[in-house]
């Protein structure tokens, strides 16, 4: 099994876009929270078996933090 960190963003209309920075294009999206995570992993099963060979489908080790900036 792998693991991979992904970015939920909420959307404007609602629901969520999803992205997973270590596999470059991976993208989904879901109407719910669980929605999307379910598209997500989906969407990487996909990634990894059309880019095997292709790309490092290893999971990217980043760190996540707020930056905050005066406004």
């Amino acid at each position: 099994m792998a693991s991979y960190a992904a970015i939920f963003t909420p959307a404007k209309e609602g629901g969520y876009v999803v992205n997973v920075p270590a596999l470059p294009g991976c993208f989904s999206e879901g109407n719910t929270f669980e929605e999307a995570k379910k598209n997500i992993a989906e969407a990487i099963k996909l990634y990894r078996e059309v880019m095997e060979g292709s790309v490092s489908l290893h999971q990217d080790e980043f760190v996540v933090s707020p930056v905050h900036v005066p406004v």
